[in-house]
């Protein structure tokens, strides 16, 4: 899972010496197709050793470059727990993959920097949202893209309330329950039990959702990515009093997760988040359209990679599937394209996409006959 893909995608686009190797592959979660991915792996493994080769390396060290990914290959537990799509990162004392939630397609790439294009959906409108779903019984974290969904690894976040408080809560906690407070427009009153043990539950189940909170904080960090509550409803408004994540969505999934796949949960969440992505990339869309006429928006590459080295780009819109290879000279503030990629040659699509994520602008990755303008890159500048 690419957790905080902001802070990966910044450690990939660092300066590195030497040659880089970007690799991605559909994988398969089950079935006869399993079994192929070990095999496509390799297949990419030794197409990255020969251009290497042919870059000039020596053939001891381009295997030693590519010896942690072949260490994969007969690894049994990592086939196991991979998603939808597999994207592997190696250079000069860096290795690093991500079983992603989203399908990708075969391709490799050598060259002095890493490739990370096929990544880009997970930052714009069908990119990344997370599921939290919460009982007192259990608590599970879902990563979601569009295309599909997977569990993220909990270590450190308590299970369940018993398992937070002890066993001896399960003899004393009070299950409780939602009562209208009688009246139009006035809100349902919340009921920790009866009696004594009532504000003891009450603290209790507090308790659980800071400590769920604390963990969920720290885990999404930096993270823009929409966040969706799956929960009973009674349980909503009390995890809200204590939540600190400033992405959590007002819309949630009622009922009890615990009934819900995590394909269900993905279903109806996308219901939700949908409007959440679609909403931005119309506002930046609309942006564009109003501020065309005077000369703060470009649909010409040459004046885009500029504009987007120097900070100047707010939104930028990338054609999926697209590559422009050529090189940037900011000194002299030209673009020299090729028909196909040259030593020390930069995908120049993947160039400008960098420089707006590093200087905080957005990115919107679509089709290419939804562009605005007919070339790969649009973008609305902020001056």
């Amino acid at each position: 899972m690419l957790l905080r893909p902001i802070e990966e995608l910044k450690i990939l686009m660092a300066e590195r010496p030497g040659w880089c190797v970007s690799l991605f592959m559909p994988t398969h979660r089950r079935g006869e197709e399993t079994r192929q991915d070990p095999i496509r792996l390799r297949n990419l493994l030794r197409q990255a050793e020969e251009q290497l080769i042919d870059k000039g390396m020596r053939t001891v060290d381009a295997r030693a470059l590519l010896e942690p990914a072949r260490r994969l290959e007969g690894h049994s537990p990592f086939w196991r727990h991979l998603n939808d799509g597999l994207a592997m990162f190696l250079g000069s004392q860096v290795f690093r993959y991500y079983a992603l939630p989203m399908p990708l397609s075969e391709q490799l790439v050598v060259a002095e920097h890493f490739y990370i294009k096929p990544l880009l959906p997970l930052l714009s409108g069908d990119g990344r949202f997370y599921i939290l779903a919460l009982s007192q019984n259990q608590v599970r974290l879902l990563q979601g893209t569009r295309f599909s969904v997977g569990e993220v690894d909990l270590e450190g976040m308590p299970g369940s309330l018993a398992e937070l408080l002890g066993e001896v809560t399960r003899e004393r906690q009070l299950q409780f329950h939602t009562r209208t407070s009688g009246g139009p427009g006035k809100r349902p009153a919340l009921f920790f039990g009866h009696g004594a043990g009532e504000e003891q539950a009450k603290q209790d189940i507090l308790r659980y959702f800071r400590a769920i909170d604390a963990e969920l904080s720290d885990l999404l960090r930096n993270e823009q990515a929409p966040l969706v509550l799956a929960s009973v409803e009674y349980l909503i408004p009390v995890y809200r009093s204590v939540n600190s994540h400033p992405h959590l969505l007002e819309e949630g999934i009622l009922g009890n997760p615990e009934q819900l796949s995590a394909q269900e949960m993905h279903a109806r969440a996308w219901k939700i988040v949908e409007p959440h992505f679609q909403k931005a990339q119309h506002e930046a869309q609309a942006r564009f359209a109003e501020l065309k006429d005077i000369g703060r928006t470009s649909t010409i590459l040459e004046e885009i990679i500029g504009a987007a080295y120097h900070g100047r780009v707010e939104h930028l819109f990338v054609a999926r599937g697209v590559q422009r290879w050529g090189r940037y000279d900011p000194q002299s503030h030209q673009v020299s394209l090729h028909p196909e990629a040259q030593p020390a040659d930069e995908e120049l699509l993947q160039f400008a996409c960098n420089h707006v994520i590093v200087n905080g602008g957005s990115l919107f990755t679509i089709e290419s006959q939804n562009m605005p303008g007919e070339g790969p890159l649009a973008a609305v500048f902020r001056y």
